[in-house]
């Protein structure tokens, strides 16, 4: 019976290259698989370098948005409210 050998998870490996339309892509095994659905790539020499493109945080998501038009504005909720009587403590 063949044991399965246990594999150093840094060390190199091959992996598949293939066409999809006019771009080659690879085929990343299971165990460099990288968190996320994007990733920066850029050369260095022969060697091309994949990164995973961080996450955002939610201040920098929100800075990025569009501001309504007025036509899309909330209402001003304050009109119609009752006037605020004084409390005595």
């Amino acid at each position: 019976m063949a044991r399965a050998q246990s594999r150093d998870p840094g060390a190199p490996r091959e992996a598949k290259l293939f066409r999809n339309n006019k771009s080659q892509a690879l085929r990343i095994p299971a165990d460099f698989e990288l968190p996320g659905d994007r990733v920066r790539i850029h050369r260095e020499g022969e060697r091309l370098i994949i990164e995973p493109v961080p996450a955002q945080d939610l201040l920098s998501l929100l800075a990025t948005l569009i501001p309504l038009p007025p036509e899309d504005a909330f209402p001003d909720v304050d009109k119609s409210l009752l006037a605020l009587k004084d409390l005595d403590l």
